[in-house]
């Protein structure tokens, strides 16, 4: 009886042959493939101007309304200005008596001035050389005995006077080809100038009741109407320039040096069927002092007006490209607990064999294999998960182990 226990065992072990897994293989491919960076942005506008008067005033007139299209240069909102204006014309009016000031000062004043000045010169002149000649005549008569002594110091005395007072006079001529001609003209050129600069001011405050836009583009807020006071430095008027609009991304800094002006990449937005094609227009120069990334603009045309301001866009960027690349599934690379990465491959055998791998870039459907295979590996596309090393597997169709459950 125990023979025949024996040999029934036998024959139970030889029917029972080992189970194989079925699981899907494939060789790895070769070919390009290029790393995907991805992040998520808002969309804002090319550019925005919020205008805000620099003056308070009531408001006299809106030109356009929310929605409008406007123009460089374009008035959008003039406010209340007639106390300005007549500030302005009183400046004009001083800066008028200016010139002609100016102009009677050169023309007249320093001229009569400096002819003043000669004539005065010139009769003291004559004077002296009359008394000088009186003395002279006199001191004869006196050393003949004609005249007395005291008529004799007269004229001498006569002579020193009018020597002095046309010294005088030539001191004065001097003074004015020196000094008061040259002060007269600066005094009068210098009122001639503090009157235009109150007319500058005067007119840059009337220039401040209008507020005109400083790029093309559309009225996206006015939040006062015809009456109400704006007050300065509070915006009135919003315009916005929607042609293109911005995704304003935050990368690592080791990311953004992969990137260039022109860099290509996609948009993907909620409601929007295709992603939408985009380019790098804007790089940082720096790094955010508080998150350490580098801002990246990417610019995507709204001709159409269609994309709205705030609207949520996922950014998906091509970075490096490996060209004829060693390329595996996705799910085929199997992370382990100390951080390397294995493939399960087919051998010849039929029993699947961990190997380590080491990976390059990564996409959401394939994985560059950097070294640790070869084209001509049978590597586990599906159902590698939980395989033990040197597990019997069975290479099935597409869905064939989804069909054997």
């Amino acid at each position: 009886m125990l023979a025949l226990l024996l040999s029934g065992c036998k024959s139970k072990e030889a029917e029972a042959p080992d189970v194989a897994v079925t699981v899907q293989a494939a060789h790895p491919t070769q070919g390009d493939i290029s790393e995907e960076i991805a992040a998520d942005a808002i969309l804002a506008p090319l550019s925005q101007a919020a205008l805000a008067p620099r003056i308070s005033a009531p408001i006299r007139a809106e030109y356009v309304q929310r929605g409008a299209r406007v123009r460089k240069g374009q008035l959008l909102v003039s406010l209340e200005d007639r106390d300005l204006q007549g500030s302005a014309l009183d400046s004009r009016g001083s800066l008028t008596a200016a010139k002609a000031n100016l102009t009677a000062t050169t023309d007249a004043t320093i001229p009569e001035d400096l002819k003043k000045a000669q004539t005065d010169l010139e009769q003291t002149r004559s004077v002296r050389d009359v008394a000088q000649r009186t003395a002279a005549e006199r001191k004869q008569l006196f050393a003949q005995g004609a005249i007395s002594g005291r008529d004799a110091d007269a004229a001498v005395a006569g002579a020193v006077q009018s020597q002095a007072a046309f010294e005088n006079a030539q001191k004065h001529l001097d003074a004015v080809r020196r000094t008061t001609e040259r002060t007269t003209k600066q005094t009068a050129q210098g009122q001639l100038q503090s009157a235009q600069g109150k007319l500058l001011s005067a007119e840059a405050q009337v220039s401040y009741a209008e507020l005109r836009s400083p790029i093309s583009g559309v009225v996206t807020d006015r939040p006062l109407f015809p009456g109400e006071t704006a007050n300065a430095g509070s915006p009135v008027i919003t315009v916005m320039d929607t042609s293109s609009l911005l995704a304003k991304l935050h990368l690592a800094q080791a990311t953004a040096q992969k990137l260039s002006r022109g860099h290509k990449a996609e948009l993907t937005i909620a409601g929007v069927n295709e992603p939408l094609e985009a380019s790098v227009s804007f790089i940082s120069p720096a790094l955010d002092a508080g998150s350490t990334t580098v801002e990246v603009w990417l610019q995507l045309p709204n001709a159409g007006g269609q994309l709205k301001v705030g609207t949520p866009v996922h950014a998906s960027i091509t970075g490096t490209t490996i060209p004829n690349a060693l390329k595996v599934p996705k799910d085929a690379i199997l992370p382990e607990q100390d951080g390397s990465t294995t493939v399960m491959v087919v051998g010849s055998d039929g029993k699947a064999h961990r190997r380590s791998v080491k990976t390059g870039i990564r996409t959401d459907e394939e994985v560059q294999v950097v070294s640790g295979l070869s084209a001509a590996d049978n590597v586990v596309t599906s159902g590698a998960y939980g395989l033990s090393d040197g597990a019997k597997v069975e290479i099935g169709k597409p869905g064939a182990a989804e069909d054997k459950d």
